[in-house]
């Protein structure tokens, strides 16, 4: 019997020692220490410093601005207080990967990043809190550039802001003066010879004083200055101001209590509630700053086809605007008797998009806010059926009683109601001017006195909305567009396909109708349009006429942390600008940051905005030029969107050393953003390549379109439009899991797969797809995957997800795979166990060289298309080629750690070093494929002297009859048997055969 001490005991339990890792294997703690090392290198050189051609902003080393600008920019991100997660960096390390590409190809690349930090998280966490927002915002601002640095993105660190840098607002303040102070002159010509542009306010003044133009909003003839110098200095302001593209106005806003501030058309949802909180929002009367962008809707919606975006985003934005032509038609309202004394004389506009349509308008339909029914009549005319009157006794209590339940209601949730075709008849009928017909005017909430005249004439027989309401109210349905050979037998409802026109006139012609009415009958519509608008004008009762959706700008903000307005308000209570030497005008502190704000639902409070709890910075003394006065700060501020608005322009230069005076340098605007500033900008210039969300769609893209347009109009920019190329990255989106509770568990601890299911601490649970986020448990952040795999391992990922512009799952255990390449691409250029460069400088075999060339090309065409998905691909068959050779030739491996920089930096980097060039790889220039390794297929020709096989060529199977003559004359052999004699005949059956007769 053997008895075991307890020192053998334990070393039989003890377990078996891991076998050791060798000492060089690119393992995650080699990555890291790597790319640290290359991200400060990158940082110490300047190695992607943009070099500007004028001013401080030298490139690496002091050099001076050479090859093709290319302006490189993400849509910059603003910094919450949870910093990044994997799908953030997506766009940021695509726009990265073309980056230093276009740098290898020769380009003078600018690509930097900033912050857009005013917003409501940051007030929202200080209300919570009771910290400043811009400590709250500055401490978010070092987690992200930490994270953001830490994937190595090539940005030029000189060029990087925030918005709530001083320097920064002191120009979106500059800019929003420059607004201020202008007008648009429709009739003005423009640089680029269109008409329409911004002038200058004293401009307009001087052109009124010396009566060169009507005095807008006054009568009589101005020949002389007379109507203006008539009016008082006080008088000559208001109207200056009623024209300025910044002005204030007071109109129906969208007011959303929850949140104590109103909001801009485009932040309101299809639900009328707030993008931002998703609080009920609703319509109310108050004086806000707005700013002019509807003078722009044409520009706006022309200038799309000058641009190369997404078709869906540029079908959002002419949507948006909603430019429709057609006319605007006048029916007059007729009265029906002493009861309706009041319709007497009085007319109705209308705007259609479809004038050929007016012999089918059967009755008219007008908002619940028309003047037309401050006055109706008080008995209901002969002919009014019961279906009409809501059941009220007279006009005037139903019409009272419809207009104060559409008062209840917001402009979305009338929409929203349309469908229910509620309405009443308004006891006025108004004749058709075609027809001379009197048709019954209805009121209804779903047509709103914000969009066109108010009131619209309804057709329907060719509109289905219209149809529905004429059904539920019987009202007569006259077809005016059939298809050929008419409509088909039994058809009810709205014809609303192509056809001919029909019934106009209708056979029977009514007795009031205008003797010379138009026959339409047999034409087209678009024939049938243009003659009835021809005939609407001739006759005075109508004209052709171009109408937009778009509302002018609601620039005002009841918040705290935003930009204030550089304007003070006089004692007469009028504006005036704040001189540029005074900006920019900073937030004071208040005691409370944040707005009061109401119940969700108190439609009757009012906006309270915490600049006003600040009495020593909104009571201010100034000397504006005329001496010291009293004025009081505006305290509003101006909307998250303005900073946004014109970043762009600030990377070009920073640091205000060449554009003291300007918001920027004209020669640094014409160089990186001007027309044609390099092969690929269009005739609009503008940045090379912008991405971002396609959520950005209308609100930022189409706001920092106008705030450049009125830039160009002013002589500050010469590109017609920002941003020459758009391009709409996918998202990153996650799998969560719920349990038998429905409550989300740790995604990353949840085990199984397709086939077998999902376990979370050994109980089933169900997965489902979509955003990350910490509530559900599922968020992967950045710093992890640096941890674990390396920041290239991580870049390799995400570029190798699928198509950009797609979204796609995020799996963490698919990460190994973009590990696995980079260890072979290691492998072939290190000996792990020695560290040793084991390249060989021996000549690469035809094959190999096939390979390479192949891959070289075929990348090039992936990284000039965007596509890094498959450029990775390619990358990898070439690696896995190269992995199967003994000895892997340095001719062959060099190309692939090229082509590898744009999208693993760190440890291209680190092998181009290994391989014994003592220069960053960033400025090499990527590699070119030799077309003479770029045949695919080839035959072997057979070359026979005299008959007899003399030579063998090997040659594409498309090879023509002249260059398959010219290779076999060429080949040694062949010129050696034919031994300088003449050739009489050359005999060619491409692609196998060449026979020489000498």
């Amino acid at each position: 019997m053997v008895v075991s001490t307890s020192s053998d005991q334990s070393a039989a339990q003890a377990p078996a020692e891991a076998p050791q890792e060798p000492a060089f294997r690119y393992t995650p703690a080699l990555a890291q220490e790597i790319e640290l090392r290359w991200q400060d290198r990158w940082e110490e050189r300047g190695t992607f410093h943009a070099a500007n051609p004028v001013g401080e902003l030298k490139g690496p080393g002091g050099a001076d601005a050479s090859g093709s600008p290319y302006y490189i920019m993400d849509m910059f991100p603003y910094p919450s207080g949870a910093g990044l997660h994997v799908g953030h960096p997506l766009g940021f390390i695509a726009t990265d990967v073309v980056g230093r590409f276009r740098r290898m190809r020769g380009d003078n690349v600018l690509h930097t990043m900033g912050f857009d930090a005013f917003g409501l998280p940051a007030e929202q966490y200080a209300v919570q809190t009771g910290e400043h927002p811009r400590l709250v915002t500055e401490r978010n601002i070092v987690t992200y550039k930490r994270q953001l640095r830490r994937a190595g993105l090539a940005h030029d660190p000189r060029r990087t802001f925030a918005t709530i840098d001083p320097e920064y607002v002191r120009w979106t303040q500059w800019i929003f003066l420059q607004i201020f102070d202008s007008w648009y002159d429709a009739e003005a010509e423009r640089p680029d010879g269109g008409k329409g542009r911004a002038r200058r306010i004293a401009e307009l003044r001087e052109e009124l004083a010396a009566g060169v133009r009507p005095v807008p909003g006054r009568d009589g003839d101005n020949a002389g200055g007379a109507v203006w110098h008539g009016l008082s200095e006080a008088e000559q302001r208001d109207v200056l101001d009623s024209q300025r593209l910044a002005y204030v106005d007071e109109s129906p806003v969208n007011w959303a209590p929850g949140l104590g501030t109103v909001l801009a058309n485009e932040e309101v949802t299809a639900d009328g509630r707030s993008e931002r909180g998703n609080f009920p929002v609703f319509q109310k009367s108050l004086r806000q700053w707005k700013m002019r962008i509807t003078a722009y809707a044409d520009r706006l919606t022309d200038d799309l086809a000058l641009i190369d975006w997404p078709e869906k985003v540029k079908a959002m934005q002419r949507n948006w605007i909603g430019r429709s032509t057609g006319a605007t038609v006048r029916f007059d309202v007729v009265g029906t008797g002493e009861a309706d004394a009041a319709g007497a004389a009085q007319t109705v506009e209308v705007f259609t998009t479809r004038p050929d349509t007016l012999f089918g308008a059967t009755f008219m339909v007008v908002a619940p806010e028309h003047p037309l029914l401050d006055e109706v009549p008080a008995a209901w005319p002969e002919g009014t059926q019961d279906a009409w009157t809501g059941g009220y006794a007279t006009p005037v209590e139903a019409v009272a009683a419809y207009r104060r339940e559409a008062a209840a209601k917001t402009a979305v949730e009338r929409q929203a109601d349309a469908g229910k075709k509620t309405g009443v008849f308004s006891g006025h009928l108004a004749v058709n001017p075609v027809t001379g017909t009197p048709v019954p005017v209805f009121t209804a909430d779903y047509v709103l006195m914000g969009y066109g005249t108010g009131a619209i004439m309804a057709v329907p027989g060719g509109d289905e909305r219209d149809f529905a309401f004429a059904a539920a109210y019987d009202l007569p349905v006259v077809h005016t567009v059939a298809p050929e050979g008419g409509l088909p037998e039994g058809f009810e409802g709205a014809w609303t396909g192509d056809g001919v026109v029909v019934n106009s006139p209708a056979t029977d012609v009514p007795a009031g109708a205008p003797a010379d009415a138009p026959v339409l009958n047999g034409k087209d519509v678009a024939a049938a349009k243009a003659e009835m608008i021809s005939w609407l004008e001739a006759h005075g009762v109508g004209e052709g006429t171009t109408t937009y959706r778009l509302r002018d700008w609601l620039f005002s903000r009841q918040r705290y942390w935003g930009e204030p307005f550089p304007i003070v308000w006089d004692e007469q209570d009028r504006p005036v600008a704040i001189p540029a030497s005074m900006l920019p005008v900073d937030l004071p502190d208040v005691p409370d940051y944040a707005p009061r704000t109401f119940d969700p639902d108190d439609a009757d409070s009012s906006p309270e905005a915490p600049l006003g709890r600040n009495d020593e910075w909104v009571e201010v003394t100034l000397d504006l030029g005329d001496g010291p006065k009293r004025y009081r700060r505006d305290t509003n501020t101006m909307p998250n969107w303005a900073g946004s608005c014109w970043y762009y322009l600030r990377y070009l230069d920073p640091t205000d050393g060449t554009n003291g005076d300007t918001v920027v340098d004209p020669e640094l605007e014409r160089y990186w953003l001007g027309p044609r500033h390099n092969a690929t900008s269009g005739p609009a210039g503008g940045v090379d390549l912008y991405v971002g969300g396609v959520e950005h769609a209308v609100l930022h893209l189409l706001y920092a379109r106008f705030w450049h347009k009125v830039l160009y109009d002013l002589g500050y920019v010469t590109a017609v439009e920002p941003f020459g190329k758009l391009f709409n990255q996918g998202y990153i989106q996650a799998y969560a899991f719920t349990d038998a509770r429905g409550a989300y568990v740790p995604a990353a601890e949840v085990e199984g797969d397709e086939q077998t299911g999902w376990t979370w601490d050994g109980q089933p649970v169900e997965r489902e797809y979509g955003k990350m986020g910490k509530s559900l448990k599922n968020v992967v952040t950045p710093d992890e995957m640096y941890e674990q795999y390396g920041a290239d391992t991580f870049r390799v990922y995400e570029m190798s997800m699928g198509p950009l512009d797609l979204s796609r799952p995020w799996n963490t255990r698919d990460v190994v795979g973009s590990q696995r390449f980079l260890q072979r691409l290691w492998r072939n250029v290190v000996d792990e166990e020695t560290g040793e460069v084991t390249v060989t400088d021996e000549p690469a075999s035809t094959e190999t060289l096939r390979v390479v060339h192949r891959a070289i090309a075929d990348v090039t065409a992936e990284m000039e298309g965007m596509r890094p998905n498959t450029a990775i691909a390619k990358l990898i068959t070439l690696n896995n080629h190269l992995t199967g050779l003994e000895r892997v030739p340095r001719e062959a491996i060099e190309p692939l750690v090229l082509m590898t920089a744009p999208v693993a930096p760190h440890i291209a980097e680190e092998l181009w070093a290994r391989l014994g060039h003592t220069d960053s790889l960033a400025h090499e220039p990527f590699p070119t494929a030799d077309e003479r390794y770029l045949v695919e297929d080839t035959v072997t020709c057979v070359v026979q002297v005299q008959g007899k096989v003399r030579g063998r060529v090997e040659v594409p199977p498309s090879i023509s009859d002249a260059d398959l003559e010219a290779a076999a004359l060429a080949e040694p052999n062949v010129v050696k048997a034919i031994d300088g004699r003449p050739v009489r005949k050359v005999i060619v059956r491409a692609p196998k055969l060449v026979n020489v007769v000498v």
